[in-house]
């Protein structure tokens, strides 16, 4: 996924409430922290008003315990406060509204994302911060909306080629002068490889290309078929320092006629074809099929159809690799993330990435998790977002720069706390030759 976060937002307040015990949670060597309740708001003994306040800053410490009880403080609009006391907080969280709090309280998986692309909470601190606290203490159980939502298949619904060109639409024709403000200049949306970690996103990007091609062992005058091409870096790198002749899917009419540009001006046009089509009408017989971030996108009900295009693609020989965040366990995207950034999305897990290969006799070679990779990319990518915000936000408002900000924000908090993974899986046809050993490190 081109990136995605791909994610968890805040607080997952499913699960057992936890024992007494477990409301401690140590936030420094020496310090512990407990989801406590701030009464200190002068209201006349017994009002009905007083009760009221009490009781949602009672909730509030109640919800944070379940989630783990993180290092972060609360605001309620009546003033109260929850949670750790302010000087042992990571971050505080204003609630503006009453209204607000209700709805978090009842789903803060969706709300609080909605309520804080909106303005209606605010973060005083680093919001990546409080993200990678919250999820770093969030217990690893899916809560019970996500559960049915799964047993009711409603994350898994089919995806047509015309509902996956609204899907790219929706998240990637925002604009090309948005994205190169703060990805690098090949606009390379995914996951880079910092062979170093002082590397520059540019270095780290151009290195994660040449790690694909060496896993993929290209040589000059193959042919290479892409699924979900992007702006066509990959594409450009592989028939440029390779000489493979590469063919390039994608159903983004914008990024697939700046692609389509971009070769002409490099001479490569000959050598890169730019498809604007679904990987569903994929032909023919490759020497390679790759796919980087384009996975997360194609809905669970078709990865035997996907592994069926690419089983055919490949015959009895070539070799194929596959790119795409994932998650340790099989369970569903974040909901707002699926409505508001990935329309559709699903980060699989690594058993469902199998269920493209096995049943269509591919044989998995080689898989590498590259997740503290993407973790740095995330971190480079929000710096260079925040350093044009203010324009962004004049251009599209305040909303959109928030929503993108949370996304961001909470995509970095998955990856540091292992929310999400980054799989590349390599494969080959049942019964090819295998390779000795894995390709050279760069």
């Amino acid at each position: 996924m081109r990136p995605h976060r791909k994610g968890v937002f805040f607080v997952r307040a499913a699960g057992r409430t936890s024992a007494p015990a477990a409301s401690y949670k140590k936030t420094r060597p020496g310090v512990v922290c407990r989801a406590s309740v701030d009464h200190s708001c002068p209201v006349a003994p017994g009002s009905s008003q007083r009760n009221r306040k009490s009781l949602s800053a009672r909730l509030v410490a109640g919800l944070l315990e379940r989630a783990g009880a993180p290092p972060v403080r609360v605001k309620l609009p009546s003033g109260q406060t929850a949670g750790c006391p302010q000087q042992e907080a990571i971050a505080s969280i204003h609630v503006r509204s009453r209204r607000v709090l209700w709805k978090l309280l009842v789903n803060p998986d969706l709300e609080f994302g909605r309520a804080y692309a909106r303005g209606e909470i605010d973060v005083e601190g680093s919001l990546a911060d409080l993200l990678t606290a919250a999820y770093a203490r969030a217990p690893r159980s899916t809560s019970w909306r996500l559960r049915l939502g799964q047993a009711l298949g409603l994350y898994h619904r089919a995806i047509g080629a015309e509902r996956a060109r609204r899907n790219a639409r929706h998240h990637y024709e925002v604009g090309d002068d948005f994205y190169r403000s703060w990805l690098d200049p090949t606009l390379t949306y995914s996951c880079a490889y910092f062979a170093r970690r002082e590397a520059g996103l540019e270095e780290a990007q151009r290195a994660k290309l040449e790690l694909v091609c060496r896993k993929l062992d290209l040589r000059p005058g193959q042919t290479v078929v892409e699924a979900g091409s992007g702006w066509g870096s990959l594409a450009l790198y592989m028939a440029q320092h390779y000489g493979v002749r590469v063919r390039a899917y994608n159903t983004s009419g914008q990024q697939v006629a700046y692609a389509r540009s971009l070769a002409r001006r490099l001479g490569l046009d000959d050598r890169v074809e730019f498809i604007e089509d679904d990987y569903r009408s994929i032909r023919g017989h490759y020497d390679a099929f790759v796919s980087v971030g384009m996975l997360e996108h194609v809905g669970r009900r078709h990865y035997r159809q996907l592994g069926r295009i690419v089983a055919n693609c490949l015959g009895r020989s070539g070799r194929g690799l596959i790119h795409a965040i994932g998650r340790a366990a099989p369970r569903p995207m974040n909901p707002w993330v699926r409505r508001y950034i990935f329309p559709d999305g699903h980060a699989p897990a690594l058993s469902e990435i199998l269920d493209v290969l096995e049943p269509n006799g591919l044989c998995v070679w080689d898989v590498e998790n590259l997740r503290p990779h993407y973790a740095r990319t995330l971190e480079v990518w929000l710096e260079r977002f925040e350093r044009s915000a203010a324009r962004f936000e004049q251009q599209f408002g305040q909303q959109f720069v928030r929503t993108w900000r949370l996304y961001l924000a909470g995509a970095l908090a998955s990856f540091r706390t292992g929310w999400l993974e980054l799989y590349q899986v390599v494969f080959l046809p049942a019964g090819a030759k295998l390779p000795r050993q894995r390709p050279a490190p760069l």
